[in-house]
């Protein structure tokens, strides 16, 4: 005898597609119960099913129980509906799981992230990238003087995959990205946590304006997913995400809005008290994103030096209403100064009492192959999502911020 098809069971928000089929099957949590049938919820949405034996199942169930429901759908529910399954379970806690997601946002939230993410890849994919993914954990996490490591049996969680992936660069992968989970110490706040999401990618033989035009789509393409639109909201405000972005470069936005002539000149101590208290507040009132670009060479990071002016460096960071959202670079390739920048940042560490981290060898291995010219990004997507959603913390676009891990 052939063995019957199981029917799938949909969830509450699924109903909707499933119109015009003789019946369904819904599975969820019972929200209430009336004389006429009961209210069937999870997190993402809620149905009403109306029973054919009302009075008789309606006194068998309880709130907060599990339960799968077959019934007619309708543009009011499930109509004719019969209970097929009961799974005992109590009224939910009003600091549950279930009371998180179903009643503060968090599961609708989740699907808004479900939809960015498939955005994500969908762009990249278009553009003939290959998805990687590199290690969680590793000896050498970097040495930037502001970015502090977690400790991980053995070594340190990744603060960022940019080492890894232009390891790939160098063996031969010229477009590559990832959605990398990133670990930082110290960082926790409504833009901050120590857990974190980045959306990472590197083009070889190709220069800024390449990756620019990438983070303009990428960034449009994602809020379309979230919302419709390309906007992004914070606060109150809406951003225009429409590309193209506008383009600022460093010494420009000090001229403008501090009233410094060449902010090259500046002391680093000064050079970021004038951006923290001028410089990005008046970023924050565009009401479109703009691209801040040729950072001070002494800010140059991993950036390779601008062609023509050294005093700057081919570096870039992305601000939508005052947001940070991704910083990016064209890459440096020159094994000899990355070593000397490296060792640099290693000697203010120590200065500082910070940690001392070891010097990557394998990647400064790997730049002594040659690495080809090459631009590079890391956006965070958390952020990103939060502006897509008009959320105005990150904690809100996440399964399990911190707070909850």
């Amino acid at each position: 005898m052939a063995r019957a098809r199981s029917r799938a069971v949909l969830s509450p928000a699924e109903l909707s597609r499933a119109r015009g089929a003789a019946r369904v099957r819904v599975g969820g949590r019972v929200a209430s119960v009336d004389t006429g049938g009961a209210v069937i919820a999870d997190a993402l949405g809620a149905v009403s099913a109306r029973f054919r034996a009302a009075p008789t199942q309606t006194r068998e169930l309880t709130p907060g129980e599990l339960v799968i429901v077959e019934g007619r759908p309708s543009r009011r529910g499930l109509l004719d509906a019969r209970v097929i399954e009961r799974h005992p379970a109590p009224l939910p806690r009003g600091d549950g799981e279930h009371a998180r997601l179903a009643w503060q946002g968090v599961g609708p939230r989740l699907a808004l992230r479900s939809r960015a993410l498939a955005a994500v890849r969908e762009y990249f994919h278009a553009e003939s990238f290959l998805e990687v993914e590199t290690p969680l954990r590793v000896p050498a996490p970097g040495v930037d003087l502001y970015v502090d490591a977690l400790r991980a049996e053995g070594g340190y969680l990744v603060t960022s995959p940019e080492l890894h992936m232009k390891r790939l660069v160098v063996g031969g992968l010229p477009r590559i990205y990832q959605i990398a989970r990133a670990h930082r110490a110290e960082e926790l706040g409504p833009l901050h946590e120590p857990a974190f999401t980045l959306v990472e990618w590197y083009r070889a033989f190709a220069g800024l304006g390449e990756v620019l035009r990438d983070t303009e789509r990428l960034v449009a393409r994602v809020a379309r997913a979230v919302s419709g639109r390309a906007e992004l909201r914070y606060r109150g405000r809406v951003i225009d995400a429409r590309p193209p972005f506008e383009q600022l470069t460093v010494r420009e936005a000090f001229r403008r809005y501090a009233g410094i002539r060449d902010a090259t000149l500046l002391e680093e101590s000064r050079y970021f008290e004038l951006l923290v208290e001028r410089v990005e507040p008046a970023l924050a009132r565009a009401s479109r994103p703009i691209f801040l670009t040729e950072y001070p060479a002494a800010q140059a990071a991993l950036a390779r030096p601008m062609p023509g002016d050294a005093s700057v460096a081919e570096r870039f960071e992305l601000y939508a209403a005052g947001v940070e959202l991704s910083n990016g670079f064209g890459e440096l390739t020159d094994p000899l100064e990355q070593r000397r920048r490296f060792r640099a940042e290693r000697a203010r560490r120590r200065e500082d009492g910070r940690r001392v981290y070891p010097l990557d060898e394998r990647f400064l291995a790997a730049l002594r192959e040659g690495m080809p010219p090459a631009g590079g990004n890391a956006l965070g997507f958390d952020r990103l999502l939060m502006l897509a959603a008009g959320a105005d913390d990150i904690a809100a676009v996440l399964a399990f911020p911190a707070a909850r891990a």
